[in-house]
């Protein structure tokens, strides 16, 4: 790879649920007169892929549990935003004013489990919040299959979320669906400038993708919810983001 491409795809509309994304993606495509080629990789905003599969809450319609309660008197934050979080939660990890740190049913470690507010619906007497995808990589493989039937070349998919990470300031872009790409790149046995052999090096390239991705697709009103990308330096391995995840046993930090 000497060159990498991304290219925030225009006019998306809306998504509500039950859309296409697949035709929403070929108009996109078509508009920015880009022809689709094998190899190349679309990253897909989690948001948009949540509400096309309905993954759209009323918290008015939301009834409070015990656990909840105790929650929102720790958090500071709605009940019924707390009971939302918990559906999605494996375990409550850290509790502060104003943060929820959980490990997720997904096996993410992220705050509210991933529960979120902005860019969800507009303002009017309703409060809405959009959870994760139920399962994101089923998400990204039958989306990659469509697009495949579609027009014929083999592509990645990476749908890409916003997460804090320990130890340092700043959101960044991060995938919890993968399909068609390796989400870890494993490079040991390779060699090095010098021909020594790496050990340990893994890159864990799905998360480079959807960060890349996250600077044109943008955090506020930017409408880009889907970038195409070219020139992705991977191999043919077709992998999850499953793989992303580490166990508890190698988790140093908990």
């Amino acid at each position: 790879m000497t060159q990498l491409t991304l290219t925030a795809l225009p006019n998306i509309p809306l998504v509500m649920r039950d859309d296409d994304l697949a035709m929403i993606i070929l108009r996109g495509l078509h508009d920015a007169r880009i022809e689709l080629q094998d190899g190349d990789v679309l990253v897909l905003a989690q948001k948009i892929v949540s509400k096309s599969e309905g993954r759209m809450v009323r918290l008015r319609d939301v009834t409070p549990s015990a656990q909840a309660t105790e929650l929102s008197k720790q958090s500071n934050k709605d009940v019924r935003f707390c009971q939302v979080v918990l559906w999605d939660t494996r375990e409550v990890l850290r509790v502060r004013d104003g943060l929820i740190i959980v490990e997720t049913k997904h096996g993410w470690v992220c705050a509210n489990a991933g529960i979120d507010r902005s860019n969800v619906a507009p303002h009017d007497e309703e409060e809405w919040v959009l959870r994760l995808p139920e399962d994101a990589d089923r998400s990204a493989r039958e989306l990659r299959e469509r697009l495949r039937t579609l027009t014929s070349r083999d592509i990645g998919i990476v749908i890409n979320d916003t997460h804090g990470r320990a130890w340092r300031n700043g959101a960044i872009g991060v995938a919890i669906g993968v399909a068609g790409l390796p989400a870890v790149e494993d490079l040991r046995g390779k060699s090095d400038l010098f021909g020594y052999q790496l050990q340990v090096t893994t890159i864990g390239l799905a998360d480079q993708i959807a960060s890349a991705a996250s600077l044109v697709q943008g955090q506020a009103d930017e409408g880009r919810p889907i970038v195409h990308v070219r020139g992705v330096p991977k191999s043919q391995r077709d992998g999850s983001a499953h793989e992303i995840v580490r166990t508890k046993e190698q988790d140093l930090f908990r």
